[in-house]
């Protein structure tokens, strides 16, 4: 299949890519996080994925990082798991459309490999765009490469986050006073 991968991070994509390149689909990487705060977080990340895709000769689509539009949405609702299914949502449902503007057999999210994500709403979200946007969600649970991902990422020595991206999670991640406290 031709897949189209939501990509979150270079780490989360290591393995993902591999595992369904080893399984014989087309892959092609989608960056769009709008979510990931401050700019120079942002921009780590992308040029992490900038030197994997480098190194492994895959294709990545970059999106615009409108940043505005997106806390504009996020601030509605600041709670777990709230604002974490805002974003999955938000995120997925642009790759979504450009996968079916841009004939792809499905699309994915790389959200599937982190231990960190809520993995039963982003199956959910998926499934639900499917239906919506009439093209297939391709389901794993990537879960269990999370560490051959990371193992990757230092084997390539590619920059790794030490928080989600979010402005909220950065703010609990350093030092803020936790939302759900």
């Amino acid at each position: 299949m031709k897949i189209l991968v939501h990509v979150c991070c270079a780490p989360c994509f290591a393995y993902v890519h591999k595992r369904l390149s080893e399984e014989g689909h087309d892959i092609t990487g989608y960056w769009y996080n709008p979510n990931i705060h401050p700019y120079m977080e942002y921009k780590a990340r992308r040029d992490a994925l900038k030197k994997y895709s480098k190194l492994e000769n895959v294709k990545i689509v970059y999106e615009s990082y409108d940043f505005i539009e997106y806390l504009k949405m996020q601030l509605k609702n600041t709670e777990k798991p709230d604002r974490c299914l805002n974003c999955y949502y938000y995120r997925m449902k642009k790759t979504a459309e450009y996968a079916r503007k841009e004939n792809f057999d499905a699309f994915t999210t790389t959200l599937l490999v982190s231990t960190y994500q809520y993995h039963e709403g982003i199956k959910k979200i998926g499934e639900e765009l499917s239906k919506k946007y009439g093209i297939k969600f391709y389901y794993e649970d990537f879960r269990e490469g999370f560490n051959e991902g990371k193992a990757i990422t230092k084997l390539y020595s590619l920059y790794r986050q030490q928080y989600c991206g979010c402005l909220i999670s950065e703010w609990e991640r350093f030092g803020g006073k936790k939302i759900d406290d």
